[in-house]
Formats: C-alpha cells, sequence, structure tokens
C-alpha cells in the first residue's frame, strides 16, 4: 500500500472549504491586537492568547530589534554547546525570582518544554497521573517518556485519588495538572491535587502556560493564586501568551532543574531561543512586575464579557476568574458556520472541535485582552448574539444551509 494513500483519502478539508465554512489559518495583515485586519477587513480579535495586550507594545518591540542588532538573528546552535547567551541566563534568573523557584531553565517553544520536562524526569518505572483535559503537549511528552500513563477524569479528586491508591506504592509517582484549561477556562483544584500528592508520595506539575500573568498575586499564576508555590515541584510555562514572544520554561528547586539541562534530549539537540525571542519575553516580565494593573484589567473586562454573554442567554461556563470564555455550541457545524459568519461579521473567534473537545460538545473559544475595552465587548457580543440566534440548533438542519448556499 502506498503510504500517501492517508492524505490523499482525507478530504474532510478539501469539502469544507468547498461548502465555504473551512475556519482555520486566516491571514493577520496586522499586529495582534484588540482590533486586527485580517484578509483586508477590520476584525475584533477574542480569539487571541494576548493576555496583557504586550505583543504590540512600543518597548517590547524595541527591546526584539535592539537584542537582535546586538546578537544577530538567531545563536546557531543549542544550549547545551554554543547557543547560550548572557541575555537567556539573564531571563532565566528573573524568572525564577518572579516565581519564587531556585532555579528556572528556558526552552525554544511551549510545547517542547513540555516534551523535555516529562521524558527526562519520568521513565519507564515511574507513573504519570494526567487530567483527561490537559494540553497535548503533556500527553506528547509522557508518550516519549515511556512512564506509565493515568488518566484522571477533569477536576474531579474523587477519581485521581482512586487512581492514586491503585498504583504500587513503589513506583516513582507525578501528578500533572494545566493551572488554567485552555479550552474551558477553568482553574485545576490545585489544593486537592496538592493534599493527595502528600498523602501518596507523589510529585505535583502545573502546565501554567494560561495562568501565568492572568491570574494570581501579580500574575505569578495558579500556585500563587491558591498560595501553593511550596507544594508545586514543577512550573513549566510560555512565552507566546503573557509574555509576548515564543518559547517556554520551567522553574523548580535547582537539582531538577539541572538534571533536566542534562538529561532532555528534546532541549540538548534544539537551537536555543533566538535573541529577539529572549529579549521580548524579558521585557514583557518587567512590564508585568511595574504594571500589575494589567491583570486588573484583564479580570475586569472578562468579568464585563461574561456579564454580557449571560445577559443575552449564551451556554457558558461561568467561573468569573479568567480570560477565556467558551461558548457551547455543541454541533460541528454549527459551530464552523457560526464561526465563519462571525469572521464575515468581523469578529474572530476559534471553534474548538473533536479531538480537541469531546463528540457533540464543541464549542467557540473566546479570549480577552487586558486592553479590550467595554465598548468593544458590547459590539462583539451583539453580533455573536445575532450570529447564534440565526442558526439551528440542530446539525443536520446547519448542513442542509451550508449545501442549499442559504
Amino acid at each position: 500500500m502506498d503510504l500517501f494513500k492517508k492524505c490523499y483519502d482525507y478530504t474532510v478539508v478539501e469539502d469544507a472549504k468547498k461548502l465555504g465554512i473551512y475556519p482555520y489559518f486566516h491571514a493577520l495583515n496586522s499586529r495582534q491586537d484588540i482590533e486586527v485586519v485580517m484578509e483586508g477587513g477590520r476584525k475584533i480579535m477574542l480569539g487571541s492568547n494576548n493576555y496583557l495586550g504586550l505583543t504590540g507594545d512600543e518597548r517590547v518591540i524595541k527591546a526584539s530589534v535592539d537584542a537582535t542588532n546586538k546578537y544577530g538573528s538567531g545563536v546557531s546552535g543549542s544550549r547545551f554547546l554554543n547557543g547560550t547567551l548572557d541575555l537567556h541566563l539573564e531571563l532565566e534568573k528573573a524568572l525564577a525570582d518572579f516565581l519564587n523557584y531556585e532555579e528556572c531553565l528556558t526552552f525554544s517553544t511551549g510545547f517542547q518544554s513540555n516534551l523535555a520536562i516529562l521524558s527526562s524526569i519520568a521513565q519507564r518505572s515511574d507513573i504519570i497521573f494526567c487530567d483527561r483535559e490537559n494540553h497535548a503537549s503533556i500527553y506528547d511528552g509522557t508518550r516519549l517518556s515511556y512512564a506509565k500513563l493515568v488518566r484522571y477524569h477533569h477536576n474531579d479528586m474523587e477519581d485521581l485519588r482512586n487512581r492514586l491508591k491503585e498504583a504500587d506504592p513503589d513506583k516513582g509517582k507525578l501528578i500533572v495538572t494545566d493551572g488554567v484549561f485552555s479550552m474551558s477556562g477553568d482553574i485545576a483544584n490545585l489544593p486537592e491535587i496538592c493534599a493527595l500528592a502528600e498523602e501518596f508520595g507523589a510529585r505535583v506539575m502545573v502546565d501554567d502556560a494560561h495562568g501565568l500573568g492572568t491570574i494570581g498575586p501579580n500574575g505569578r499564576g495558579t500556585a500563587a493564586y491558591f498560595g501553593l508555590e511550596d507544594k508545586v515541584d514543577i512550573i513549566m510555562g510560555t512565552f507566546s501568551k503573557s509574555l509576548a514572544s515564543l518559547g517556554g520554561f520551567m522553574v523548580g528547586e535547582a537539582k531538577v532543574v539541572d538534571y533536566v539541562k542534562h538529561k532532555a534530549r528534546p532541549f540538548i539537540f534544539s537551537a536555543a531561543m533566538p535573541p529577539s525571542n529572549v529579549a521580548s519575553a524579558l521585557k514583557a516580565l518587567e512590564i508585568l512586575i511595574e504594571e500589575p494593573e494589567r491583570v486588573t484589567n484583564l479580570l475586569d473586562i472578562s468579568q464585563y464579557a461574561r456579564k454580557r454573554m449571560l445577559e443575552k442567554n449564551f451556554k457558558i461556563l461561568d467561573n468569573d476568574n479568567t480570560p477565556i470564555i467558551p461558548i457551547y455550541t455543541y454541533g460541528l457545524y454549527r459551530t464552523i458556520l457560526a464561526c465563519e459568519m462571525l469572521f464575515k461579521r468581523g469578529v474572530y473567534v476559534n471553534p474548538v472541535l473533536p479531538p480537541a473537545s469531546p463528540e457533540g460538545e464543541c464549542l467557540i473559544r473566546t479570549s480577552y485582552t487586558s486592553t479590550h475595552t467595554k465598548a468593544l465587548i458590547d459590539e462583539a457580543v451583539e453580533i455573536i448574539a445575532d450570529v447564534l440566534n440565526t442558526l439551528p440548533e440542530d446539525d443536520e438542519a446547519i448542513l442542509k444551509m451550508v449545501t442549499q448556499g442559504e
């Protein structure tokens, strides 16, 4: 059989494009902001992870340009060899200090961070306990570690307890969870997770990609939000969201970070973050520390958006502490068509479809930026309400609408 047969038989994308409802890869013609130009038209941006509004901040841009002028466009090697800049070390110290941990290590992407951490600290003789709604990079990092994977129901502490009770007490155990879950926007039950870890002799790792800069005192994330920085062993985070750049990091005790630094193949055999990315993240972190009101503004505008959506009877997860608000649309075609109609009406949102959501539980993911205004939120909510009210609930009716060009 031809290896490429699966590629030739894959017609989902082609079919969606023919129907005019393909929802991905819309091209930006401007910088990331609360309003953008996409494919020549103005869009209210409700689909970005630019939580603190720093991606277009002139101070961040200047830091990126200055670093490129000083260090060049790249490092031409891995951190292990010729690729470590003094700038990398400065960023790592700043992050460790900000998050109150002994040591920090940076990686070239957030996805790579989870691959590197999990594949090195866990081995075949260990067990990783994983929330079912954790990010895909956590699952892939677990596979790369060859540790036994045990999944527990989302934020279900009784199920986690049962899985821990069933585990071999002589095995090394790690509980890993998102801090703020990227699709639903809900927060991990970290107090219970840490209590169970202590009871059963497990370690705790939190993927705080969507928690850093959005929750906790001064935006320090989920562990700080619960006052559990001394109970969480490893925090992983990214720079592509609140810190306006690209890359990732881990913080933890020095011996653990040093072990990952010398054992993690995804770290050792990858080129280091380029100077522009390091400088951007460092400047964004400095602004976060100097302007904590950005975190407060983010919470305020997110709560305002929730209030307006509830007034319109949107089916949302009413968690008022994070900047992620999912609107449940349920059907696959209903979700895709809604997103396409919203795009044409000037609102950009993200469709979340299986496998990112369970079958029959598709949603529109909206996310907010600290610089959003109430006027923009009002405009967007009115458009979303108008679009959703025109669409049938039933996916068969939606498909009929699309195929008949109604």
